[in-house]
């Protein structure tokens, strides 16, 4: 049996996701995403949709990029 990368439970049917050449197995959509998505620079909340990225930093949507003092026009 398999285990989750993010919450160590062993499971017989784990999925894939393939970032940046490393191979992680979860065993759901839940631990994939605390596990592989960004937090928002601003908020602090995971961006797990498009979100607004710079150079140094992710946001979840233009009201934070803004307010960090980034030109977000979205």
């Amino acid at each position: 049996m398999a285990q989750c990368d993010q919450c160590h439970n062993e499971y017989d049917n784990l999925m894939f996701v393939e970032k940046n050449g490393e191979r992680f197995g979860f065993d759901c959509f839940e631990c994939a995403i605390e596990k592989m998505a960004p937090r928002c620079e601003q908020c602090g909340t995971r961006v797990i949709g498009h979100g607004l990225e710079t150079d140094t930093a992710v946001y979840c949507c233009g009201h934070c990029a803004r307010r960090a003092g980034v030109d977000a026009r979205a």
